[in-house]
Parts: C-alpha cells; structure tokens; sequence
C-alpha cells in the first residue's frame, strides 16, 4: 500500500524548494584569450558596448540584430528612430569620434586593445524592428575604427546579412515559426545561430558537436552588484559549464544576453535552452554565462539591457553598472584580472 502524504507537507516541500537561495558562480580555470560576448536585439548593443567599454576583456563580439556602439546617445527618442529604423540613419563615423574621445577620458578601455580581436554581425533580411542600415552601421563603426587606429589591422569585421529570418534568435529547429515576431524571440529557420556565433568568435570546435551534456545551474546575480549598486538585473541567472571545464580545463566563456521580453520573467528557460549555445559550449570547451535582466522596472518594463541610459548617462562606458556587472560576474567565475 502505498503512503499517504499530506497537502501541507508537499506544500512545504514546494515552498522550500522555491525558497532555495542560488548558488555563487563556480570557480573555473577561464582562459581570458577566450572570452567574448553575444547578444541579439538590445543584447546586441548591450555586446558592442561591453566590448568597446572593456576591450581587453572582450576579445569577441556577436551582434544578432543590433547596431553600433551607443547608437542611442542616451535618448529613448534616437534608440527608437535612428537606432532601429535607421531614420535618419546612424553616423559611424561620429561614434567613433566619441568613442575615441572617451577612451581618452580613460571613460571606456585603450582602443587599441582591440587588436586580434573578432566581430561577427547577423542580421536578418526579413527584420521588421531593427533596419538592415543600422545593423550594417555596427560594421561601419568598427570598420571606420580599424581606419582610424592603425594598430586595429588585426580587428576581425564579418558581416552575414545573407538570411531571410525575421527579428529573431535563428535556430535549426527549435522555437516558433521563423517568420513569427514576438516571445520566446527564438525561431526555426533552418540556420544554426549559436553555431555561427561560435565558429566566427572561436574558429573551429575542439570536440564534435553533440547533445549538451554539461551542468546548467541558476547562480545569485544579486550578490555581485558592484559596489552594492542596483544594476537592475534580476536576482538569479543562468550558466551552462561544460563536464571539462568543472574538471578543470582551461575554457573560454561566452556570455550570452537575451534581447527584450527574452528574460526568464518573460520566456522561462527558452532562451537558455533552445538558442543552442549550449551543445556548441561542449564542443569549444566554453562556459555560457545567461545574466538576467529583471522586468518590470518603470524605466525598462520589457527587461531589457540598457542600451539607452535608463541606468544612468553614463551605461556605455566602463562606469556604467551593467557592464561593470558582466566585468565582476566574470571575475567571480574564475579571469583572472591581470
């Protein structure tokens, strides 16, 4: 006979569960040569301006329907018009202006720190939201940026603007239907998104690619706020650690950030799980690090990465408190910082 268990203990067994503080990031053996940054959407600009703000830290940057370095100027007005319909268009060379200005300020890291470094730029042809001229702008911007700073020869700029998916994450076979515009964000067109990602950031796999077969675990976000700032994330996020890298192989980490409405508020795990980063991670020997933007805060109520300033004037440089986030979350996981 079997036993009867009462409401209130599965009820407590839920609530405790529930309750279940995240753990901290686990320590690895990070390989700082190998750490780069993703992002499509508002992820994309949240990736170009962590590169461009710490470019010794980055050394990779994949834009997936996003524009130029702090295209916005911290207007909601220029994000929505120039930024992603590209009217009037944005000015690269500007942008460079201000970039370089800054990194004399010592506001964003030594340009030339981008040398070696590697660009990939995907952009739908279908996209409704994000104009294929202001994504095509982000090439332009660095492109200009290697002309202007002769050191930067080695920058690699890749553009592949050749598909016809819409304002979405393209997968091979997971998400909606690859024309759809809306949540999970996350689409079926035929084209393996992570593993272009992974192949233009890291060249080819060290291992053959097959089902993840790693650690995904939810880690306390709140408990790395620099200096005790609200950076406006939510209180836990994700991370995808391959079996090598927890038996202590050097691997690389990509960190991964989810557009708009993409969160887990939002999506739950879709994005975590069906963007496909992570069997590629098992194949490079590469950490996926999943930060959370938090939804629902007056200024950002789709949770999105702040790429407009609703997180202070200064979001786009090295002060800014989101990308000073991503910086210490990377410490905590293991770069080494010298």
């Amino acid at each position: 006979m079997k036993k009867s268990v009462s409401l209130a203990a599965v009820v407590f067994t839920l609530s405790a569960h529930a309750a279940a503080p995240a753990a901290a990031l686990p320590k690895l053996h990070v390989d700082p040569a190998r750490v780069a940054v993703a992002g499509i959407s508002a992820g994309a600009y949240m990736a170009t301006q962590a590169q461009v703000a710490y470019p010794e830290v980055f050394r990779g940057a994949a834009l997936i329907a996003g524009g130029p370095y702090d295209c916005a100027q911290d207007s909601i007005a220029i994000a929505v018009t120039t930024c992603m319909k590209g009217d009037p268009a944005p000015d690269p060379a500007a942008l460079v202006k201000i970039a370089q200005e800054r990194a004399a300020k010592g506001e964003i890291g030594p340009l030339e720190k981008l040398a070696g470094a590697k660009v990939y730029i995907l952009h739908g042809k279908q996209d409704p939201v994000i104009a294929e001229s202001v994504a095509h702008a982000a090439v332009d911007f660095y492109t200009a940026l290697k002309a202007a700073i002769p050191a930067l020869s080695t920058l690699s700029v890749t553009w592949d603007g050749s598909h016809d998916f819409t304002h979405t994450f393209p997968t091979e076979s997971a998400g909606t239907a690859c024309d759809k515009v809306g949540t999970p964000y996350i689409g079926k067109c035929g084209f393996d998104g992570a593993g272009a990602v992974f192949q233009a950031l890291y060249g080819k796999p060290v291992h053959k690619s097959g089902a993840a077969k790693g650690e995904l675990r939810r880690f306390d976000q709140d408990a790395l706020r620099p200096g005790g700032a609200d950076a406006f994330l939510a209180d836990a996020g994700d991370v995808y650690v391959p079996l090598a890298c927890l038996k202590g192989r050097r691997c690389g980490v990509l960190v991964a950030l989810h557009g708009c409405q993409q969160n887990l508020d939002s999506v739950g795990d879709a994005f975590v799980k069906d963007a496909g980063f992570n069997r590629w991670a098992d194949a490079y020997d590469v950490t996926v690090l999943y930060p959370q933007i938090r939804s629902g805060v007056a200024a950002n109520p789709k949770g999105c990465w702040d790429w407009f300033g609703y997180s202070g004037a200064d979001y786009a440089t090295r002060n800014g408190v989101q990308v000073r986030w991503l910086v210490g979350a990377l410490k905590a996981l293991g770069r080494p910082t010298h």
